[in-house]
């Protein structure tokens, strides 16, 4: 496949995020073909002991989608 030319600066922020979570849901079809760095896994261990110890709040998936959508809108 050749370059996709396409004027990004033409896009509204939705279409840019829309444009962007297309992508990454492509990308993520193969998920063999991800390679995580090594950091990876200390990150998620500091995140997991920051909820482990009430300091990390989570939020559902859809919602925060929804909540991002409207902050950027």
């Amino acid at each position: 496949m050749g370059k996709v030319d396409l004027d990004i600066s033409e896009l509204t922020l939705a279409q840019k995020l829309n444009l962007m979570e297309s992508i990454w849901d492509d990308i993520t079809q193969d998920e063999s073909a991800l390679k995580s760095p090594a950091w990876h896994e200390a990150v998620l261990k500091d995140r997991e002991d920051a909820l482990a110890s009430g300091k990390a709040n989570v939020s559902d998936w859809e919602k925060a989608k929804e909540r991002i959508r409207r902050d950027v809108s």
